[in-house]
């Protein structure tokens, strides 16, 4: 059987992407699938030397092209990137068209490819809803309310429609379903990609800061980390466990929070390359880690593709509520906090018994997000 996988290594060329990305196909082919990566997102491609968006990045390029090769040699010569301008890398144009067509499954995670005419002869066009509240409240009714370019369909024509958000119908979820059946699903972890190191002895996180605009609803405003982390700044004071964050963005307060008592990296650094990325997730005591606000205020149940990393690595997560602890399990390995005090006491039970934690980290992580679990569930509900 063969499959497609898009993402958007070379439009985000950083560590933790490409593991977003890389993870769904390192898991199909691990189900007996032959891969193929497409990266078609009409996005500027973001340069991190010169931290700008640009039309075309050869660095960009170089970082999907060594990445897919490092997860995987098949995928050294199965990938096929479109730039904004229509320049094609990799596979030709019309040997991916041809590809898409006759393959078995088209894996549009977070609906990072456009959708376009030769890409639908697809027969089993399946989209990952990854970012729940920017889509359904910002993007998918975009597209419905101003059509894509000529030759690109809209999100709808998907033939399956899965989302992170776990909590997506039930009474108290904010999201709009838009009139489309989600199926809920999760972030899939490969396990044998993720080996425990030796603990080191800080509390990390990585994360963008302020990268999009506000967005609200008929009732309410909606925006992402910079609304839910000030709720936890002043932690340091409350633990002895030492915090820090890895964060990308220019206004970030890096200061104000270095003076709280966080250490504070740039993210860029500890994300140059996957191998950069996991080996930071590895190395960490744990994660702790706010949520954006768009998955907190609706409820969503959304549950971070990062912090499996952790549970992977067999690391301790304390996580921002979402909702996730109605479809996971929490309290050993996984400590759900909604304020501060909740916050410092997750950190403190993990770090009473750090050993029994770590065990429950890489053990949730092998009941709940191993990758053949989760694809595999997918997979028989598409039909295959």
């Amino acid at each position: 059987m063969r499959a497609v996988v898009t993402g958007m290594i070379a439009t985000f060329p950083i560590g933790g992407v490409a593991w977003d990305y890389g993870q769904y196909a390192l898991a199909l082919e691990r189900l007996g699938f032959e891969v193929f990566y497409l990266e078609d997102a009409g996005w500027l491609m973001y340069d991190t030397h010169a931290r700008e968006y640009v039309e075309h990045s050869a660095q960009a390029i170089a970082f999907l092209e060594r990445t897919l090769r490092e997860l995987s040699p098949s995928l050294a010569d199965r990938w096929h990137l479109r730039t904004p301008g229509g320049r094609c890398f990799g596979l030709e144009r019309d040997a991916i068209g041809e590809l898409v067509a006759d393959a078995d499954l088209l894996l549009n995670v977070s609906g990072s490819c456009l959708l376009r005419d030769e890409y639908r002869a697809c027969s089993r066009k399946v989209l990952i809803d990854t970012d729940p509240g920017l889509n359904h409240f910002v993007n998918y009714p975009r597209q419905d309310a101003d059509p894509p370019l000529d030759g690109v369909a809209s999100f709808r024509a998907h033939d399956h429609f899965f989302t992170y958000a776990e909590r997506l119908g039930r009474h108290d979820c904010a999201l709009p379903a838009l009139g489309i059946d989600w199926l809920p699903t999760r972030p899939p972890v490969v396990l044998d990609r993720w080996q425990p190191e030796p603990p080191g002895t800080t509390w990390t996180t990585v994360m963008s800061w302020n990268n999009w605009k506000p967005f609200a609803d008929v009732t309410m405003s909606y925006g992402s980390k910079e609304m839910e982390f000030p709720h936890v700044e002043g932690l340091p004071s409350r633990t002895d466990a030492p915090l820090e964050i890895a964060v990308g963005g220019s206004d970030a307060p890096r200061k104000r929070w270095t003076a709280a008592g966080w250490s504070v990296l740039d993210s860029h650094a500890i994300s140059a390359t996957a191998d950069a990325y996991q080996s930071y997730v590895q190395r960490s005591r744990g994660e702790l880690s706010v949520a954006k606000n768009s998955y907190v205020a609706t409820r969503s149940g959304w549950f971070s593709c990062r912090s499996a990393c952790y549970l992977a690595a067999g690391r301790p997560v304390v996580l921002q509520e979402t909702g996730f602890s109605e479809v996971m399990p929490t309290g050993e390995g996984l400590l759900a906090f909604s304020g501060a005090d909740e916050a410092a006491a997750g950190i403190a039970a993990a770090e009473a018994d750090y050993a029994h934690h770590a065990r429950a980290a890489r053990e949730l992580a092998r009941s709940e997000l191993d990758s053949d679990l989760v694809v595999g569930s997918l997979l028989a509900r598409v039909g295959l």
